[in-house]
């Protein structure tokens, strides 16, 4: 039991700094190049106020690294196994978490930016379904704010990043956290039979 919450330890600990990572980028999405105008304006892009990375990668992954590294020693084998099923289902509430902000981030990323173009304020490659990703000689329609598209790729594929990662840790203390919370009372069910 004891390597299975240091494991789960471990698991908070690499949790924490890609939670407070999801914050700063979803943080720095809401003032392009350091500028506070665009958000006076209601300039940005629509699907950044939903907070991908604020809420969903970052505050609401703070629950299970918290859970995750604080698991404490006990002497109660039971007591240890309902541990390790709350640890599961914070992994739960981490794994929505990623999700959300690997979904908000996605199609913020294929919306692409809300800028100033020669037509004026608009979102140019909302009906492009992603292609002009591939194209960044076609980023230079957007006037205003300058090198947007650049920051908003950059930021939401970081988002994206770690959304992934913050799902597989998730899904590694979840399959840990169930095994250990119904295969440790039959352990040491054994245990006590074998030394009776």
């Amino acid at each position: 039991m004891c390597c299975s919450v240091g494991f789960a330890r471990s698991l908070g600990l690499a949790l924490l700094p890609l939670a407070l990572c999801c914050i700063l980028a979803n943080l720095l999405l809401l003032f392009p190049m350091g500028e506070i105008t665009y958000v006076e304006q209601d300039r940005l892009t629509s699907y950044i106020w939903y907070f991908g990375g604020l809420g969903g990668g970052g505050l609401l992954m703070l629950i299970p690294a918290v859970t995750f590294i604080s698991l404490g020693k006990c002497d109660c084998c039971w007591n240890e196994s309902l541990m390790m099923c709350g640890s599961a289902l914070a992994a739960v509430v981490g794994l929505a978490g990623s999700c959300y902000c690997f979904v908000i981030s996605g199609l913020t990323l294929l919306q692409g930016p809300q800028c100033f173009t020669a037509k004026g304020w608009a979102y140019p490659f909302a009906e492009r379904a992603g292609r002009y990703l591939l194209e960044p000689e076609s980023w230079s329609v957007c006037h205003q704010p300058v090198h947007i598209v650049e920051w908003n790729v950059t930021l939401l594929c970081v988002l994206l990043g770690l959304a992934v990662l913050e799902f597989i840790i998730c899904l590694l203390q979840l399959g840990s956290g169930l095994v250990n919370a119904v295969c440790r009372p039959c352990c040491y069910k054994q245990e006590y039979s074998l030394n009776a």
